[in-house]
């Protein structure tokens, strides 16, 4: 990959004015609580970020029948296991800033959201992830040819929101192996209210030729003439329809390895 340093720390270095405030039916307290502010990194996940977040807020709620905490935006729960980036260009990009969500205790979505007790929950989905965009690009060769420290290592750079630790490692992610290149490029693409889009692509023609954030676009969307009228974000930047995909893969991907594109609503 091209050694576009400049690029990949402003990109790591992305962040997102987040006001945290506790739903007002869950309140116990005569006291309300005061709304607390944070500036999260758009390449990590909630439940990583927001120790200090649930600290605050826990000793406002009835402490008998509190459970896990949850966030949601306008109604909308927030899944933890899409990067807050992710989440925020999807559901949050038309919004004024800071990026107003509200906290619960209580009344789980079940059908919504997925438990997460721990942050080595969050840590096996995100090795999990890894793994799974290295088979798409590699075989699964270069993750595999790792020692453990060095899968803990990526996860240490991101949890800690290291760079140079990170990307020591992740750099071989993204190198080809031997003579042959990427073998098909991980992303996903989201819209709102609707399951995220993941197939098999090649970001090279048989003969060569770099392929297109628009050809991915009409691969994948087809049939939705909205597509076009539409703005595609990744990591909160409009993506022209030429960029290639395989310069894309390599210099816009989440920690995870994987391109999330959000298809969004210009209004």
């Amino acid at each position: 990959m091209a050694d576009d340093r400049e690029i990949l720390r402003e990109i790591w270095d992305g962040r997102v004015p987040v006001c945290f405030s506790l739903a007002g039916d869950e309140v116990y307290t005569m006291e309300h609580p005061e709304p607390f502010y944070l500036l999260v990194p758009r390449q990590s996940y909630f439940p990583i970020v927001t120790d200090k977040v649930q600290r605050h807020f826990l000793k406002h709620v009835d402490p008998d029948s509190h459970g896990e905490m949850w966030l949601e935006y306008e109604s909308q729960p927030l899944r933890w296991h899409y990067p807050i980036g992710v989440l925020f260009d999807l559901y949050g990009s038309g919004a004024t800033l800071p990026w107003n969500i509200t906290v619960h205790f209580t009344n789980f979505p079940e059908e919504d959201l997925l438990r997460c007790p721990s942050r080595e929950v969050v840590e096996a989905h995100y090795m999990s992830t890894v793994k799974e965009a290295d088979s798409l690009k590699h075989r699964a060769q270069v993750i595999n040819a790792m020692q453990k420290k060095d899968h803990k290592q990526l996860w240490l750079g991101l949890q800690n929101d290291k760079f140079e630790q990170f990307w020591t490692i992740n750099r071989k992610l993204m190198e080809k192996t031997g003579e042959e290149g990427m073998k098909y490029a991980p992303f996903r693409i989201y819209r709102p209210d609707k399951p995220f889009i993941q197939k098999l692509f090649k970001p090279l023609t048989e003969d060569g030729h770099q392929r297109t954030m628009g050809e991915l676009i009409s691969d994948m969307l087809p049939n939705d003439e909205s597509s076009y009228t539409k703005k595609i974000l990744i990591q909160g930047i409009e993506i022209p329809q030429e960029t290639p995909i395989e310069w894309l893969s390599e210099h816009f991907s989440h920690p995870d390895n994987f391109l999330h594109i959000c298809v969004v609503s210009t209004r």
